[in-house]
This record gives C-alpha cells, sequence and structure tokens, in this order.
C-alpha cells in the first residue's frame, strides 16, 4: 500500500480531534512532546475509543486544560488592567445574577436549617449534660463544614441549571480560547461565580452564629463575653486558615471545571451543564481532604 494514502479508521475509533482539545492555551508544550509527534504519526487515531490508555491519556488532557485554564482566569482577574469600566459593567451584571439575586432567600433557608440542627443539637447536649461541648459542636459542624459546602453546592447546581445563558461554544468542534474571550466572557462569569460562593457562605455563616447566640442565651448580653471566648477557641489560627482555603477551592472549583467541560464538550445535550458529576466529586474529595487533614 502507498504510504501517502490514508487509510480509513474503524467505526470503533476515535478521531484525532477528540484527544487534540488541548490545542487552546498554549501549544508550545504540547508541539515538542513525545505524545504529539506520535499523534501526527497516526498512533493515536486507531487507538480504540474502549481502551484503558485511551481514557487515561484522555481524562489527563481535559484535567491539565482545566487547571490551565483556571491559572489564565486567575492571572486575569487579580490583573488591575483588565478592569475597565466596561468589564465592571459586565461583571457587575453577573454578580448580580449569581449572587444578589439568590442571597436573600439562600440565607432564610440556610438559616431555618441552621435553627432546627441547632436547637437539636442544644436539646440533645442538655440532655445527656454535655451542654457546655453544645456551642462548640454546632460551631464546627455547620460554620466550618456544613455552610460551605452547601453554598458551593447550590452555586455549582444554579450555574448547571442555567447553563444555556452561559458564552460557551455551540460548535461541533472546541473552539481555541483567545485572549479576547478569555477577559471578556469567561474572566467575569468566573470571578461571579467564585463571588457567589464565598458571599453565601460568609454571610450564612455570620446569621448561623446570631442564631446560636440567641438560641443559647436568648436577647440577653450577659452570654456575649462566654460566647465570643468560646467562639474564639474553635477558630484557632490552623482551623481558621482551613476554612479560609475551603472556601478559596470550593469558589474556583465551582467557578472553573464546570466552564472547562462546557468548552472541552460544546454539543453537550441534557439539562445539566457538562462537568457537573465531576464538580460535586471534586467537591466532596476536597471536604473529605480537609476533615483529614484536620482531624488525623
Amino acid at each position: 500500500m502507498n504510504n501517502h494514502e490514508h487509510v480509513k479508521p474503524k467505526k470503533n475509533t476515535v478521531q484525532i480531534y477528540s484527544i487534540n482539545l488541548l490545542l487552546m492555551l498554549d501549544l508550545s508544550d504540547l508541539k515538542n512532546s513525545a505524545y504529539h509527534a506520535a499523534m501526527h504519526a497516526g498512533y493515536v487515531q486507531t487507538m480504540n475509543a474502549n481502551s484503558g490508555l485511551y481514557r487515561a491519556l484522555l481524562a489527563l488532557k481535559k484535567s491539565w486544560f482545566t487547571l490551565k485554564l483556571g491559572a489564565w482566569v486567575l492571572a486575569l482577574a487579580l490583573s488591575p488592567s483588565n478592569y475597565t469600566p466596561a468589564r465592571w459593567r459586565t461583571l457587575a451584571w453577573h454578580m448580580h445574577l449569581s449572587t444578589w439575586q439568590v442571597l436573600g432567600w439562600f440565607s432564610a433557608l440556610a438559616a431555618l436549617l441552621s435553627l432546627v440542627l441547632i436547637r437539636i443539637v442544644l436539646v440533645t447536649a442538655l440532655s445527656y449534660g454535655l451542654s457546655q461541648y453544645a456551642l462548640q459542636m454546632v460551631v464546627r459542624v455547620l460554620i466550618i463544614e456544613l455552610i460551605p459546602l452547601c453554598a458551593a453546592m447550590f452555586v455549582a447546581l444554579r450555574a448547571s441549571l442555567s447553563a444555556s445563558h452561559l458564552p460557551y461554544p455551540t460548535r461541533a468542534r472546541a473552539p481555541a480560547i483567545d485572549p479576547s474571550t478569555l477577559t471578556t466572557q469567561l474572566m467575569p462569569r468566573a470571578v461571579a461565580d467564585a463571588f457567589a460562593v464565598v458571599t453565601l457562605a460568609l454571610v450564612s455563616s455570620t446569621l448561623v452564629l446570631i442564631l446560636t447566640y440567641l438560641s443559647q442565651y436568648g436577647l440577653s448580653p450577659w452570654g456575649l463575653s462566654g460566647f465570643t471566648r468560646t467562639v474564639g477557641q474553635v477558630f484557632s489560627p490552623s482551623v481558621s486558615m482551613s476554612l479560609i482555603l475551603k472556601i478559596l477551592f470550593f469558589s474556583w472549583a465551582v467557578a472553573i471545571i464546570p466552564m472547562a467541560a462546557s468548552w472541552l464538550n460544546p454539543q453537550a445535550s441534557g439539562r445539566m451543564q457538562p462537568g457537573s458529576t465531576l464538580l460535586f466529586l471534586v467537591l466532596f474529595v476536597l471536604e473529605a481532604g480537609f476533615l483529614a487533614i484536620k482531624y488525623i
């Protein structure tokens, strides 16, 4: 057979563009790699879609693209020169959609559920003679663990249900991400989603602290010193740093993972946004990791 003839791929093989989706941000490292040379030699074209090597390579490439996209968006978000008046208006509009529209009723719902859990913990601790530990348990369980996770999952779920309004591609193949698209479309949406997670977590945590004090001491101001001392004992420097890092990781995962998945799967069908399953898995892995670091 002539070397210049092209061999038709079988039906169960995968076209080369399905792995080559990572040619979006920076191609210099990929062009010099052995994998890129093998891809042009035709070895990847005949790789079976069901092979473990193919799935591992594809997952690795998608993960690398997600990390690179997150780094680019973070660099743009931290650059003051990107915040022109027009982009400030775009960012404010996205923040209004992602945060202000849901802040009131999310805080009310979080306060209602937290009040139920606070009463259960206080009554149970009092019945067993452990009322001195009830306040610490409420702060550790609700504010440090549940509230940040619920805020991140809520923002992720709301973003996934409104995926049709996002500026993601609708072409058959994922296009290259140019700096203009990153700055004008992707960066404001990512910053707004991250801001929503941080804001919902902080506001809900403040409400939980107020409800905890009112549930234990009522409207009396005499329990304030003991309450602040107990809360201060819970929020040691290591616990405070862990909480801040967890909220930041949650917020950036919510902002970047669905965005990267939508660019890698531009024609994904369904009501849920691409990457929602991976996002929830990442959130639970982060939560388990922080728990392991803190208590093991």
